[in-house]
């Protein structure tokens, strides 16, 4: 037998012999590469065949990448105009598609925007094809669409959204900007009640990770909307008051109120600190006759604070004023001005605080008109009926500031109330003693649920005063000499105080963290996004 006939292997590509397993390995692979090609073709000849059935073609589909183009003749309806009034009238939309199901030739899904929620319904029909409903089924969620159709009223109200007595029966849906299929967090369960324990919910930082995601939740919008509403509100009841906005440096020289707790960052060749506080430029201003100011700005502090209601950059609203005698003109003014500010967040507002106590349930904030003043002492003497020890001249624990608060709301029935005349050892070297009784000083603090949102004083003027003080707290004088300065050329009487934004939103929503009233917070351990 030659050696031909008992060969048992054949020539590969590369001239090499191929064995026995690898030939078969070979036409498998041309046996799934041909059954692959058929599938292709197949599925090609379909969509001929459905493009031509397609009664729908033109009516959905992925949107071109809006780059301002063309001007469409088109004017989009915000979800919150969908009411009864428009029944029947045909309108174009756009929102995110936030939950979506389909139950044999229809799909119903939600739109969301901000903080309104409509029902779409997509069936088929004369003009929805087969195709149309397997489009919508597979729009991803979160992504953003345009939708066309026509307002319908409902029957029974639709409580899982916003606009309840209408839905929108669809004719056109186009992805304007498709969303990833894999999300880091619903925001379905992002938007869940506390109350609901059973079901899936996202904590905090991841919340915080994906904030972008986070923010799109009804509640996100409405808490924020709700903040910037304090932030409007001091600014219109100031400005009313004869007020002026100023705007102060946040690179500083040196720590704004003497401390250790400062930023240093590098400043061309030389140190400077972030700002903890506006006060130097406050009194500067007012030594400059403005007389009335406030300013709204980041503020800086260094603390190493990991707990619930501290941050190391929060919002500052911060006001100084002059007086005539007595620095309770300011003390009057600044509890009139939150006064203004929770009377404004209930007529204006009440829409977004009932949105944010479905998911974060809390009793209706209280207060007064005027607002309720207490002596130190006084608070002291409530604390002590009620088992608490502590000294005439001590400052106040943060629990001891709670269980005055629940005390002060059991006896007064108000959430908002000033604790006035502080022990002077207590507060900074600048605040002014009491002339009646040195123990104390002209200071005062305001809290909300029985923590503190607002801190100040009426300030020492006098620049050799001022300078005294400082020695007996044991301040260097060279350090604040800049500071002392501003007082050797004629320093009118001043107060004033500074409150924190976040911290106000927190506890007037009756909020546990402080993060959740930031919408990018930083704190010892977070620095993004």
């Amino acid at each position: 037998m030659s050696d031909s006939e008992t060969k048992t292997d054949v020539d590969g590509q590369d001239g090499k012999p191929t064995s026995k397993k690898g030939l078969k390995k070979q036409q498998k692979e041309a046996e799934k590469a041909a059954k692959k090609q058929q599938r292709q073709d197949q599925a090609a000849t379909e969509a001929t065949g459905d493009a031509k059935d397609d009664c729908s073609a033109g009516l959905y589909g992925n949107f071109p990448l809006i780059q301002s183009k063309d001007k469409p003749d088109r004017s989009l309806v915000p979800l919150r105009d969908l009411t009864p009034s428009i029944a029947g009238r045909k309108v174009w939309v756009r929102g995110r598609l936030y939950t979506s199901r389909t139950v044999g030739k229809q799909c119903f899904f939600v739109l969301r925007y901000q903080r309104f929620t409509v029902q779409a319904l997509v069936f088929v029909g004369e003009n929805v094809s087969k195709q149309m409903l397997k489009f919508v089924s597979a729009i991803t969620k979160e992504s953003i669409i345009d939708v066309e159709g026509v307002v319908q009223k409902v029957g029974n109200k639709i409580e899982s959204c916003s606009q309840q007595d209408v839905e929108l029966h669809v004719t056109q849906v186009w992805v304007i900007s498709a969303s990833a299929p894999r999300l880091p967090l619903l925001v379905e369960d992002a938007s869940r009640p506390a109350t609901e324990e059973d079901l899936a919910k996202v904590n905090l930082d991841t919340r915080l990770d994906n904030r972008v995601l986070d923010l799109r939740t009804v509640t996100n919008y409405a808490l924020f909307t709700i903040e910037a509403g304090v932030c409007q509100l001091f600014r219109d009841t100031l400005t009313q008051k004869g007020f002026v906005e100023i705007h102060t440096p946040k690179i500083i020289c040196a720590a704004s109120e003497g401390g250790a707790n400062v930023f240093e960052v590098t400043y061309f060749k030389r140190s400077a600190y972030l700002a903890q506080s506006p006060q130097l430029y406050k009194q500067m201003a007012v030594c400059g006759d403005f007389d009335k100011v406030f300013t709204v700005g980041a503020v800086f502090r260094a603390e190493d604070s990991n707990t619930h209601r501290h941050m190391t950059e929060f919002v500052g609203l911060d006001l100084e004023m002059a007086f005539q005698y007595h620095y309770h003109e300011v003390l009057q003014v600044i509890g009139d001005l939150f006064v203004q500010i929770f009377k404004g967040l209930e007529e204006r507002f009440s829409a977004e605080i009932a949105t944010v106590c479905k998911q974060y349930p809390s009793e209706p904030f209280k207060f007064l008109e005027p607002s309720l003043v207490l002596s130190f002492s006084e608070g002291v003497k409530m604390l002590r009926e009620n088992g608490i020890e502590m000294a005439d001249d001590e400052d106040l624990s943060t629990p001891n500031e709670k269980l005055l608060g629940r005390l002060v709301k059991a006896k007064y029935d108000t959430d908002f109330y000033i604790l006035d005349k502080y022990p002077l050892a207590v507060r900074p070297f600048y605040t002014m003693p009491d002339p009646n009784n040195l123990m104390y000083s002209n200071s005062y603090d305001m809290f909300m649920r029985g923590e503190e949102i607002l801190s100040g004083a009426q300030r020492v003027h006098d620049p050799d005063f001022l300078c005294e003080r400082a020695k007996h707290h044991g301040v260097d004088l060279e350090k604040i000499k800049a500071y002392v300065d501003a007082f050797r050329y004629g320093a009118p009487p001043h107060a004033g105080g500074g409150i924190g934004l976040e911290r106000v939103t927190m506890l007037y929503l009756g909020l546990d963290n402080i993060r959740k009233a930031s919408m990018f917070p930083r704190d010892p351990k977070r620095l993004e996004p």
